[in-house]
């Protein structure tokens, strides 16, 4: 009898991740990934491996569906690696970050950081969240208030505002490419930062629930692994 019938697809994909992630290299990136969107040159600052050996890992990572790339709605040029969802349940990857604060910023402070930092605070736990944008606008977009709505959260009463000043014990989330890449977080652990589609941008019906959808996995992925400072 054959070993495959005998295991599995799943158990077999299962130990494929777990020798994928035996090696040091890849495991550090899984590692960051479960934090942060990163692209190739942040990830290369970060982790000091030189391009062609992160190419060869990326790859490996990409072939195991672990990963996926996406091109940046701020510099076209630029791409980021993120983690697929899911796919590392219950490996307990990732670490603990501390923090006295999270900061959740994008361009207009007046969708997704607005929505993530009330779906952080719905949260319950021990570390606040407020947002901040690199150029507010003056309301809140009308979609984000009603996908907040949906999820039992109110930005009624909120108003875009700039980034506060950051204390050096704050965690700061851009959920914008265009913040990222205006703030130029470089893989900084005290920086991290979420590839969040542009729902205004989009266009489309439910974009803003889209975008809420996505804030809400990554925050209940985070959540867990930060700490008061």
């Amino acid at each position: 009898m054959m070993i495959e019938s005998i295991l599995g697809d799943r158990t077999l994909r299962r130990a494929g991740i777990h020798a994928a992630l035996a090696e040091p290299h890849r495991l550090a990136i899984i590692d960051e990934l479960v934090l942060s969107d990163r692209s190739p040159s942040e990830l290369r600052a970060t982790l000091g491996m030189d391009s062609n050996l992160l190419a060869h890992h990326l790859h490996v990572l990409a072939r195991l569906k672990l990963i996926e790339r996406s091109e940046s709605q701020g510099d076209r040029r630029r791409r980021y690696v993120r983690l697929v969802p899911a796919t590392l349940e219950d490996l307990g990857m990732g670490g603990v970050l501390r923090a006295g604060r999270v900061i959740f910023v994008c361009t207009e402070n007046a969708a997704r950081s607005q929505i993530a930092a009330a779906l952080w605070n719905d949260t319950g736990v021990e570390v606040p969240a407020c947002s901040g944008g690199t150029q507010p606008r003056e309301r809140v977009y009308a979609g984000a208030v009603t996908a907040a709505e949906r999820r039992g959260l109110s930005l009624v009463d909120v108003r875009p505002a700039p980034i506060p000043d950051r204390l050096s014990t704050d965690l700061l989330i851009t959920v914008c490419d265009r913040a990222h890449e205006e703030l130029r977080g470089g893989g900084d652990r005290a920086h991290l930062h979420w590839s969040i589609p542009d729902p205004v941008a989009a266009a489309e019906p439910n974009a803003f629930e889209a975008a809420a959808d996505l804030l809400d996995k990554r925050i209940q992925r985070l959540a867990p692994l930060v700490g008061s400072a």
